[in-house]
């Protein structure tokens, strides 16, 4: 792979830190923007401006800041800087600590003016973690301890720039320019997405768990994905999008993306499975296929003799008298048969053929021991015929209530506790308060054949770094609706 040290020399790096009223791009907004300019081993300038965020700073973010209320009192609103921005940031590299923090921030300010804003974006964590992968962590702090770098005024939009800009150039020096530049190559290739889509949508997607939706014109929905890693998911789409007809005609439809974090994978899986079925997109085959589920229930007929019979809808709180999950009728009839062979059970009382008053067909070949006709004791009967169906059966609940299903982001530090009850994804919770002021009465949910196969692995399967289960009291169950 050729190096390209012309990088250095043409490309000019804004070296950007914002401080803010909190974490979030949608409802938090801009107190502070600190920018040094870079390029060819000289620094250009510098811009500094407070803004005023028409919102109050909490005590919290003022004592980590120092920015009080009183500061940005009568300061510009991030509209009035809007364009002086944009003209400086224009034919530059966005260089950030934890770049999607501080990229996500100016984008959601110019989206409510009503503007688009995209630039080349390089974050300093990734560049740390891809020249010293040898080390954990890559935060600010640890960075400054790790390289010596000159202390500076923490969490002030210039003190951080300046860290920043000091790491670029200390690495720099410490790896070389073949293994820099090699680095900046690597980190600002843009990778393919689909043409009617942003340049740099994959900035904007998030690295945690979570549920992502492919949109065409008109807001039609084409695709529901999962994945533990939102943003790499995605970008493996655009990639491979080539692949297949299917992939082609989708790349060629798309015109818009979101997601849903959530804070691990069965938070995710559930809520694609949700999605998917209720939303129906277009390009989702799993969303025709779901129809098709059936069970088998075993009923004893006038005589006693248990007969099996296909099901849709099963009934929740007696999981226990169905049997086997499966995509088709001819799935379910396959299973029968093999059942019927392996112990000798009446095809007529399986369904297998058309009650007629008389012999199944089996019965003349040696393979059933009448029961069709009543010459075999029921009692013997239904017990192969429990014996031969036993395991199939669907699990019973195996807690008193419900319970709570605790799913933690080490990243993030986002936390949901899912509420689980037969099988059932309930609703889902942030923290324990919530979750004492629960009620499921009046609570309308669906038995799903998928999302039971889902949880029952999740749950019964789970080894010691499942997730934590937490058991709920008794509550008023809520009103369970049959697909």
């Amino acid at each position: 792979m050729s190096i390209r040290h012309d990088l250095l020399e043409t490309t000019t790096f804004a070296f950007l830190d914002l401080e803010t009223t909190g974490g979030s791009a949608e409802r938090d907004r801009i107190t502070e923007i600190g920018i040094r300019f870079w390029r060819n081993g000289q620094q250009l300038g510098e811009w500094q401006q407070l803004l005023d965020p028409q919102m109050r700073i909490s005590p919290f973010i003022q004592n980590l800041t120092g920015i009080t209320n009183e500061m940005v009192a009568g300061k510009p609103v991030f509209a009035e800087v809007a364009d002086e921005l944009r003209e400086k940031l224009a034919d530059v590299v966005f260089v950030a600590h934890n770049a999607r923090f501080d990229y996500g921030f100016i984008k959601s300010e110019y989206r409510r003016l009503g503007q688009p804003f995209a630039a080349p974006v390089l974050c300093t964590v990734k560049l740390s973690r891809h020249l010293y992968p040898e080390f954990k962590r890559h935060n600010m702090d640890a960075l400054i301890d790790r390289h010596g770098l000159a202390q500076v005024q923490r969490h002030r939009a210039m003190g951080d720039v300046a860290a920043m800009a000091e790491f670029f150039l200390h690495a720099l020096a410490d790896k070389g320019q073949d293994r820099f530049c090699t680095a900046l190559g690597e980190l600002l290739k843009r990778p393919s997405v689909p043409s009617h889509l942003p340049a740099d949508v994959l900035n904007d997607l998030p690295r945690s768990p979570g549920v992502y939706c492919f949109y065409g014109e008109n807001d039609v929905l084409l695709y529901v994905g999962k994945s533990t890693n939102i943003q790499q998911r995605v970008a493996s789409h655009f990639s491979g999008d080539h692949n297949s007809s299917r992939g082609i005609r989708m790349s060629e439809s798309m015109r818009r993306v979101e997601w849903t974090e959530t804070a691990g994978e069965l938070g995710a899986l559930l809520l694609e499975l949700k999605q998917i079925k209720a939303l129906k997109p277009l390009f989702n085959r799993r969303s025709r296929a779901a129809k098709t589920l059936v069970s088998i229930e075993l009923v004893a007929n006038d005589d006693d003799y248990l007969r099996a019979q296909l099901v849709r809808a099963i009934e929740p709180h007696r999981l226990g008298d169905y049997f086997g999950l499966f995509r088709s009728i001819r799935d379910a009839e396959n299973a029968l048969m093999g059942i019927a062979q392996k112990n000798e059970l009446c095809n007529q009382l399986l369904g297998l053929e058309p009650a007629h008053g008389g012999a199944c067909f089996q019965r003349g070949l040696g393979r059933c021991k009448g029961a069709c006709v009543g010459d075999e004791d029921v009692v013997r009967y239904n017990l192969r015929a429990q014996i031969g169906f036993h395991g199939l059966r669907l699990q019973t609940w195996p807690w008193r209530g419900p319970v709570g299903v605790v799913e933690r982001d080490p990243v993030t530090g986002r936390t949901d506790i899912l509420v689980i009850y037969n099988w059932m994804h309930i609703t889902t919770v942030s923290d324990e308060a919530q979750l004492q002021d629960l009620a499921l009465g009046g609570l309308q949910v669906t038995f799903d054949f998928d999302s039971y196969r889902l949880v029952v692995k999740t749950l019964l399967g789970r080894d010691k770094r499942g997730p934590e289960i937490v058991e709920l009291p008794a509550l008023q169950e809520p009103e369970v609706l049959m697909p």
